[in-house]
């Protein structure tokens, strides 16, 4: 082999592969057209989804309450990072205090499931159910039947459980698990049954139900909340922005819309809840203490009227005026740090830093107090008593009206309280689904399908590890290749067919322009010049293995020979299975097999033909011994009979890598021809081939590469008939 061909061997050769993709065209288009239908079939049994979204805005404020009642007491910073306002209201909407309302409220925790609801179902039926989920219950409606499940109260141990719904005559139905009845009630009224496991709870209403089965189940919250998670996202759009999406997706698009708008509502509720309830509990606190306040001043009122007439005026001095206001300024703030440590209760226990210094202060006091109590207890009785009732008035009055002030403020906080959360836009209702993208899905499936199909093509192309350039064969058997026959478009089709039927149409007479025939019409001169130096007028053709097409180059080539005005026979040496007899319309018997056993002789066996100049011997009845026949006296002289009457022989031998009967019959024949296959005829086997030959001392003249595809056209079909003329003359 020479460097040159051993560099195309290493080579990919573009043209051949872009030809052998060609060849293959219906085969990638088998599977363009298969995804497609897949492409199709899922379209039609996938449900559109839809989805909607919705936009809320998480404000970073302080209470009003707390800025009303307790001032600016103290800023108290615990954290080491910036951290978005909006993380905790991500998980608040993602609590089952929030979901779980919406599931029980909208009775999401009802799955119903159509036993016909399946792949082929949907596949099969245009109509499909409509299941609805509202406050009143759950629904399931066609155009003609219908029922709503307006309570399903099952016991702990069946939720979770699917059991089935069958509806029975006379406004019946059953619920049954694993094929035991559990229940069975009557429709449009609330059904109560006990068992081992609890209380069932069930009321179904329906006025036209159904036929087919359903399964049903009751959730647990924490199933419920799962499976509506499934379909529900929150993230906040940005970093640190504050603004927290909310998405809902689902089959529905009026329920997803429902039921996002109603966590939206729920949520807002809450959070307007939270913020007031620091306004609320100091309200409750202040509806307690006005009363007593205001029946403490009334009786220090009395009191002091009363000591005021019974004395008349008491002139006070300057010393116990001063322990006065004292006394009234600390009883005052004695107060209000009572209030204050009453509200912080209410948010922090009592080990807060707050707490503690507010339960200082009012020892610190406490302790002021009672000193200043002590000196005031050291005045004559008389001023003592004054100031005792001056004091406790002074101290109610002021202590009411503050209070009072308090409580009106808080009222118009509580009122005018909006929380720190603001829904920016609401849930609406989508117009077009998100999935199935049936566009894209299929413009993907056509790809898909030609990615399929070219990729099955090369396969197939790598798989073909045969014969596929008629220069492989002469470059390793050093033997011309005379003819390389193209696969011809009317037999292609046709061939496993025509072998079945009676008889088959000779090509070289009902196509004769065909491209096939005209390349076996090139390889005369060939044959012309390699006749010229063989001992006798014989051409064998055989093959290493079945299905070569050594019959139909066999009778192709001895009609286009006939139509050159030469005297031709054909013989069909394949005693075992040859159907020559089938391209000529003749009866098997008698045959090559009657003349070998003796049975017929020469003039019977030889069949004229439809074809001027042209004769046929069949193969006969099927022998036991067919290679004994074959080796036997009897076919030399049957050879040599036949030799004389004819101008050409052409002998059509079973393979040769099977049995032995081509060997045989080549050493009578001058002109041995081997048939190779295009793409599945291996090197190894023709090498194998020439070596049977050359072990009996044959030498095989040249080789017919047969079934040359389309994607070999750039080849040129008519290389090699130059080159098998020339190789012929050399011969010569």
């Amino acid at each position: 082999m020479t460097q040159n061909s051993k560099t195309e061997d290493d080579t990919i050769d573009l043209k051949e592969l872009f030809f052998s993709l060609i060849a293959q065209w219906k085969l990638i288009a088998l599977c363009i057209i298969l995804s497609l239908i897949c492409a199709l079939l899922y379209i039609r049994v996938t449900p559109s989804t839809y989805s909607t979204d919705a936009l809320v805005q998480v404000e970073d404020g302080k209470s009003a309450a707390s800025a009303a009642l307790m001032g600016e007491l103290k800023e108290i910073s615990g954290g080491l990072g910036q951290k978005s306002p909006a993380d905790a209201e991500i998980e608040i909407l993602n609590s089952r205090m929030v979901l779980g309302k919406v599931i029980n409220d909208l009775n999401l925790n009802i799955k119903v499931l159509d036993s016909k609801n399946t792949v082929l179902g949907r596949l099969m039926s245009a109509e499909q159910g409509q299941l609805k989920f509202d406050a009143q219950g759950v629904s399931y409606s066609t155009q003609q039947h219908h029922f709503l499940i307006k309570q399903l109260d099952v016991p702990n141990y069946y939720l979770d459980k699917k059991l089935n719904l069958n509806f029975k005559p006379d406004n019946k139905f059953t619920l049954s698990y694993k094929d035991k009845i559990l229940v069975e009630g009557l429709l449009n009224q609330t059904n109560q049954f006990n068992d081992t496991y609890g209380t069932w709870k069930i009321n179904i209403s329906s006025q036209n139900p159904f036929e087919q089965e359903f399964i049903i189940s009751k959730l647990s919250l924490p199933s419920a909340v799962k499976a509506l998670k499934l379909n529900y996202g929150v993230a906040e759009k940005g970093k640190m922005t504050g603004v927290i999406g909310l998405n809902y997706s689902g089959e529905d698009k009026q329920h997803i819309t429902n039921v996002l708008n109603h966590v939206l509502a729920i949520y807002h509720e809450q959070n307007i809840e939270r913020k007031t309830l620091e306004s609320k509990q100091t309200l409750n606190f202040l509806d307690q203490q006005l009363p007593e306040l205001k029946q403490q001043l009334e009786k220090s009122e009395l009191k002091f009227n009363e000591f005021r007439e019974k004395y008349n005026t008491v002139d006070v001095t300057q010393e116990s005026e001063l322990m006065l206001k004292q006394n009234i300024e600390l009883e005052k703030m004695r107060i209000e740090l009572k209030q204050k440590q009453a509200e912080l209760s209410a948010k922090y226990t009592p080990d807060h830093p707050l707490m503690a210094e507010i339960n200082a202060q009012v020892s610190a006091l406490n302790q002021k107090t009672s000193e200043l109590n002590q000196s005031i207890k050291k005045l004559p009785e008389t001023q003592r008593l004054y100031l005792q009732l001056y004091r406790d008035v002074k101290v109610n009055t002021e202590l009411y009206t503050a209070l009072l002030n308090s409580y009106q403020q808080l009222k118009i906080v509580k009122a005018g309280e909006i929380g720190n959360v603001r829904i920016i836009d609401t849930a609406v209702e989508p117009d077009r689904p998100i999935k199935p993208k049936k566009l894209i899905i299929l413009i993907l499936s056509l790809f898909v399908g030609g990615f399929i199909g070219v990729l099955i093509a090369l396969l197939r192309n790598m798989m073909r590890s045969g014969i596929k350039d008629s220069t492989e064969i002469e470059n390793n058997l050093d033997l011309p290749v005379y003819a390389t026959v193209p696969r011809s478009p009317v037999q292609e089709s046709r061939i496993k067919l025509l072998k079945k039927k009676k008889t088959i149409p000779v090509l070289a007479v009902k196509h004769s322009d065909d491209i096939a025939i005209e390349s076996l019409r090139s390889m005369r001169t060939a044959i012309h010049f390699a006749l010229s130096s063989a001992k006798n007028n014989l051409i064998m053709i055989s093959g290493p293995a079945p299905e070569m097409g050594k019959s139909f180059v066999s009778t192709n080539l001895a009609t286009i020979l006939a139509q050159s005005d030469k005297r031709v026979l054909i013989v069909d040496a394949d005693m075992r299975r040859g159907y020559l007899n089938k391209y000529f319309n003749q009866d098997n018997q008698p045959g090559l097999a009657e003349f070998l056993n003796g049975q017929s002789d020469i003039d019977s066996i030889v069949k004229t033909t439809e074809i001027p100049n042209l004769s046929v011997v069949t193969r006969g009845k099927s022998p036991t011994n067919p290679s004994e026949l074959l080796s036997s006296s009897k076919f030399k002289e049957f050879l040599d009979l036949i030799a004389d009457k004819f101008d050409h022989v052409i002998i059509d031998t079973p393979p040769v890598l099977a049995v032995t009967d081509g060997i045989i019959i080549s050493q009578f024949a001058g002109v041995n021809l081997v048939i190779a296959r295009y793409a599945k005829t291996q090197m190894k086997e023709l090498e194998l081939t020439i070596n049977r030959f050359e072990q009996v001392g044959v030498k095989v003249n040249g080789i017919i590469l047969n079934d040359i595809q389309r994607s070999s056209a750039g080849y040129g079909y008519g290389y090699n008939y130059s080159y098998g003329y020339k190789a012929a003359k050399d011969q010569d």
